[in-house]
């Protein structure tokens, strides 16, 4: 038996779920945002406060070895949630974007020259484009796009037959934040490791989903944003091969990143400690281990299993609703749903939808590229998670089509 088969205790469990928005109960549809924190997630991070309080690996009083175990702890538990080969191939970051960012002027920026590519979909979030392209007009490389199909789905051979002897690295979000689409990344990994290049994954929108596991997939670096995760802001990590970590220069400079400074030179401490320079985000990363914790007691089969019901659920419901379109069909998908009404702007549907107690998510969703190429400015984006309940969705469509009647 699961602890989701007694769905009203585990939503007792996130207070934010108990809000009444404009006097109505709060339907939160962002999830692909930002996930709502259980309760053990905001008592790890209060108790750091209230009992642990002091920096991590500079001291040897009693508060400052507690403060270390707690934090440190949290990189053993995320090493075995994504099944890391290795604690010392999990360097903690602010999130998603840091991780790319440390990967690009780090792992690929030395190395760039002029006629270089770097292969991206166009499915991608901005933050798998934008520290691609700085790195490129730097050097001379340039970023390329795969391309993806009119059902929002990767076209695999496509992105396959651009790889070739100039191409240096290969990233493709494992889902997309936008569209919803679940891509083979295995096929990809496969194809890039057979020529060589190495590869990145975006896991921001599949960690929090279903079971990852880096070291099957083979992947050279995996990405994560920890507040997807059910974990506080500011919180995320970069997964990579410790060959890779052990060649990549530091990529800030400060203190516990070293292990001996002078004037004539600087020795820089192992991964990956070499790339967590200052002190770091200590009560966000015990909220991780937390929430972590957390997953692991509900377990991420059973939470798999619960979206993929809410995804077919709010999938015929959508279906159902004229004039209603729908952006991005592909088979494999999770229960992140873009959509556009005719005669209606997306920010004035997810406005009057918060005036009903309904939080969406409108706009072009950080993927320029990918509005762009299905032809519209915004969508809104509804995207749940397993502690939404089929009620939500009842409630959703009422309130969708009492704004459309405003709207009319």
């Amino acid at each position: 038996m699961s602890q989701l088969d007694d769905i009203a205790a585990i939503r007792a469990e996130f207070p934010q779920l108990a809000r009444l928005i404009h006097g109505k109960p709060l339907v939160y549809f962002d999830n692909a945002n930002t996930a709502q924190k259980p309760r053990a997630v905001i008592d790890a991070v209060s108790s750091y406060y209230t009992e642990h309080n002091a920096n991590v690996a500079r001291a040897v009083h009693t508060l400052g070895e507690e403060a270390t175990t707690l934090y440190e702890a949290a990189r053993d538990k995320l090493a075995r949630f994504v099944g890391a080969r290795s604690r010392e191939e999990v360097v903690f970051t602010r999130g998603t974007t840091e991780s790319i960012n440390l990967v690009a002027y780090s792992f690929l920026r030395p190395t760039l020259k002029p006629g270089d590519e770097i292969l991206v979909s166009r499915m991608e979030h901005h933050a798998n484009i934008v520290p691609w392209q700085l790195i490129a007009a730097e050097t001379g490389a340039k970023v390329v796009p795969a391309p993806i199909t009119e059902t929002g789905e990767l076209d695999v051979d496509g992105m396959i037959a651009l790889m070739n002897e100039r191409t240096r690295l290969v990233g493709l979000t494992h889902v997309s934040n936008a569209l919803g689409t679940i891509n083979p990344v295995e096929r990809i990994i496969a194809a890039a490791k057979a020529r060589g290049v190495p590869s990145l994954i975006d896991g921001s929108q599949a960690a929090p989903h279903f079971r990852v596991d880096v070291a099957a997939l083979d992947c050279d670096f995996y990405v994560l944003t920890g507040h997807k995760l059910f974990g506080p802001t500011g919180t995320g990590a970069l997964i990579a091969k410790r060959a890779h970590l052990d060649a990549m220069p530091p990529f800030m400079g400060g203190g516990e990143m070293i292990r001996k400074v002078s004037f004539d030179g600087t020795t820089f401490n192992d991964p990956p400690h070499k790339f967590e320079p200052g002190t770091p985000n200590i009560a966000g990363f015990i909220g991780l281990g937390a929430a972590i914790d957390w997953l692991n007691a509900v377990g991420m089969d059973a939470i798999a299993a619960r979206e993929t019901m809410l995804r077919d659920r709010m999938l015929d419901a959508l279906r159902g609703v004229d004039g209603l379109r729908l952006i991005g069909a592909a088979r494999e998908r999770a229960a992140v749903f873009s959509f556009v009404v005719e005669g209606a702007h997306a920010h004035d549907i997810a406005t009057l939808l918060d005036h009903e107690g309904v939080a969406v998510r409108s706009g072009h969703h950080c993927t320029h590229p990918t509005m762009q190429f299905f032809g519209v400015p915004a969508t809104v984006r509804a995207s749940l998670s397993f502690y939404n309940t089929e009620d939500e969705i009842a409630a959703f469509l009422t309130a969708l089509a009492k704004v459309r009647r405003m709207l009319a």
